[in-house]
């Protein structure tokens, strides 16, 4: 199954991908602990919210080295449920910084994954479960979106 969501900031694309690249720990939004070896994996809680009640589950996100592609930078993950009997699959993701005119960047963050529980969950995700990943991917990289704004505006200030 694939999913995708972007956004804009109205940062230049220099200082969203350098507070980006920084340290992943700085902007992966709600770190549950400390990231080890440099930001290769993060504990993070993925969810969304419905009517002021938080849904959320830990997963574990291994950030891999960015590739820069032109003016585009992709930064690939991976995040797994930290409990193996999770409804919650593991996602491929790809995190993508670009340039989207002068002073704004564009973030774009498209999920690969595959439904738990073979056919049953592929019933289940065109039911239900593909509109939940639709909202966890919306929210992290909102989540994410804002977390960059905030350091960008701040390593802005003089």
């Amino acid at each position: 199954m694939f999913v995708s969501y972007f956004t804009d900031l109205a940062v230049p694309a220099d200082l969203a991908r350098a507070a980006i690249l920084e340290a992943p720990e700085a902007w992966v939004p709600d770190l549950a602990r400390d990231a080890s070896a440099r930001g290769e994996r993060l504990l993070v809680e993925l969810g969304f919210d419905v009517a002021a009640t938080r849904f959320g589950r830990e997963a574990v996100i291994r950030i891999d080295p960015p590739v820069q592609l032109g003016e585009k930078t992709t930064i690939p993950m991976r995040w797994s449920p930290t409990k193996p009997d999770s409804m919650i699959p593991v996602f491929e993701a790809d995190l993508e910084i670009a340039p989207w005119g002068p002073g704004t960047t564009q973030l774009a963050l498209s999920v690969r994954y595959r439904p738990p529980l073979g056919r049953v969950g592929n019933a289940i995700d065109r039911a239900v479960m593909h509109r939940v990943a639709e909202a966890i991917v919306k929210d992290f990289l909102d989540r994410v979106r804002e977390t960059v704004l905030v350091s960008s505006t701040l390593t802005a200030i003089p």
